[in-house]
């Protein structure tokens, strides 16, 4: 009888097994320190096939960076239920984004450290992903002020800047929790709710804080 032959796995699902080593050895290794003998050898394949597929090292470091960005920003939209409270609905978009960066570490590392380092189309892929995060929380913090305290002309900057202020909280935050032993999801939210919230909280209840005018100081004759 002549050997059996295995049934031939499709595309897509190859090139998402591909991708799965990579994301691990890029994020435990480092792009520099991560070979593609490596990854091809995790993913159970020849090497020659990885570049098949993903034509080389810096094109499949880019898929995982997009693959992880797409799932982290899908991640934290779907966590948000629109008609809650707006602490509810901040706290329930941290929720997410916590789950899931605890949940896929390596992920995050390619995200928050690797790509960031590597060179200038790596760290535009990242900018992108930040970007709209850092958009769709200036947008429910805005809609959220602006129904607290009735003003519709709240200035987009202003909340713009708490949104950007937020998002570099939480991606620090994310960094620390996953490399201290002990820390979950929920606990490192909560611990940015409580830093936040009470910011956001007298923002939304229109008493924002003002800095002390400047004093003159004494004339000299």
């Amino acid at each position: 009888m002549g050997a059996v032959k295995t049934k031939r796995m499709p595309r897509a699902v190859r090139e998402q097994q591909m991708l799965d080593a990579a994301v691990q050895i890029f994020g435990q290794r480092g792009y520099m320190a991560a070979s593609m003998d490596e990854i091809a050898e995790l993913a159970g394949v020849s090497k020659p096939l990885v570049y098949l597929y993903l034509n080389s090292k810096e094109d499949l470091f880019t898929a995982c960076i997009r693959r992880a960005a797409t799932a982290l920003v899908e991640a934290v939209r779907a966590g948000v239920r629109p008609g809650l409270p707006a602490d509810r609905q901040l706290w329930e978009g941290l929720g997410a984004f916590f789950e899931h960066t605890a949940r896929h570490p390596d992920a995050w590392s390619i995200l928050h450290l690797q790509a960031r380092t590597h060179g200038e189309p790596f760290a535009a892929e990242v900018a992108a992903m930040r970007e709209e995060i850092v958009a769709f929380v200036t947008q429910l913090i805005l809609a959220a002020a602006r129904e607290a305290h009735r003003d519709p002309d709240l200035p987009e900057r202003e909340v713009a800047g708490l949104a950007e202020a937020l998002v570099g909280a939480a991606e620090s935050l994310a960094a620390w929790a996953n490399a201290t032993p002990g820390v979950t999801a929920r606990q490192a939210a909560a611990t940015l709710m409580n830093f936040a919230w009470a910011g956001l909280g007298n923002l939304m209840a229109g008493r924002p804080w003002s800095p002390p005018e400047e004093q003159a100081g004494p004339q000299v004759g």
